[in-house]
């Protein structure tokens, strides 16, 4: 919605700050101008990356439009989801354990919180590391680095989109530069007409560079920025459960291990310790899959 705003502000202000000027807005209307950019934006962008890229970019865009970042109901099922497993680690056979972190779609625990199962990576990612500590042969540091070192690989690929969006705001002033060529090699051809043909000609060719520019930092940049914030966002889950996991492997009891990760989290969506304690170890939904 802000994002929407904003672009309805943004056009608002220049359309009729030009207006006011005595300007006619639709001098400005030259859909072939806006043809060459767009499209030759596109051609480029498609060059530029792979199917994968593209289709993320899609997806990515829809979740800067929406602003769809975790919510503080998602780091509550991220932490609830943590300290049933730590809880099943701490007092249940190795056995017991390995059957949720093996197959979490058929887990209890993972059922109670499905938008945790229906993020795939984010569930890997949280099974993987209980599956080394249940080993328990790995330590600490080793896990630290190793999952560093995915949260790393991870934020790469996530920030695909936003090198993509940002590529394509960069180059988009030189291809309205490129439009604005053509129009005027256009009003070149028609020097025997009058002024008032041959000055809306080359008027035309101008929006070119004027659609190029505005485009580039009017949408495509502020655009790529808003992706890069919420793909941004989205990796602090990850470090939640690195922190949760590396303090319950330094001994740390579930609950005070809850509390490395909570703390991990910005402070306007942080939730409070009763909030998190009342979803888990006063017997929230971490604990319906145990009582069940």
């Amino acid at each position: 919605m802000a994002f929407l705003i904003g672009t309805i502000v943004a056009l608002g202000c220049m359309l009729g700050g030009f207006a006011a000027m005595g300007g006619h807005l639709e001098v400005i209307f030259q859909p072939w101008e806006f043809v060459i950019i767009l499209g030759v934006s596109l051609g480029t962008f498609i060059i530029a990356n792979s199917l994968s890229v593209i289709k993320d970019t899609g997806a990515a865009i829809r979740d800067a439009v929406l602003a769809k970042g975790p919510t503080q109901r998602d780091y509550l099922d991220v932490l609830g989801v943590l300290y049933a497993l730590m809880r099943e680690m701490r007092g249940k056979a190795r056995s017991d354990v390995e059957q949720h972190v093996d197959n979490p779609s058929e887990s209890a625990i993972f059922k109670s919180f499905p938008k945790v199962l229906a993020d795939s990576d984010l569930t890997a990612f949280i099974c993987d590391y209980c599956r080394l500590i249940i080993i328990g042969n790995a330590r600490a540091h080793e896990i630290e680095a190793l999952m560093d070192e995915e949260i790393q690989t991870i934020m790469h690929d996530r920030m695909k989109p936003y090198h993509a969006l940002t590529s394509v705001a960069d180059g988009l002033p030189a291809i309205g530069i490129v439009a604005a060529v053509l129009g005027v090699v256009k009003a070149m051809g028609a020097l025997d007409q009058s002024p008032e043909i041959l000055g809306g000609l080359i008027g035309a060719a101008l929006i070119g560079t004027f659609a190029g520019i505005f485009i580039s930092y009017g949408v495509i940049a502020p655009l790529a920025h808003k992706v890069k914030t919420i793909r941004a966002v989205r990796g602090r889950l990850y470090v939640i459960v690195k922190q949760t996991l590396l303090a319950f492997m330094n001994g740390a009891m579930p609950q005070i291990a809850l509390e490395h990760g909570r703390k991990t989290i910005a402070s306007h969506d942080r939730p409070s310790i009763d909030m998190v304690e009342n979803e888990t170890v006063s017997g929230g939904r971490a604990a319906q899959p145990q009582a069940a």
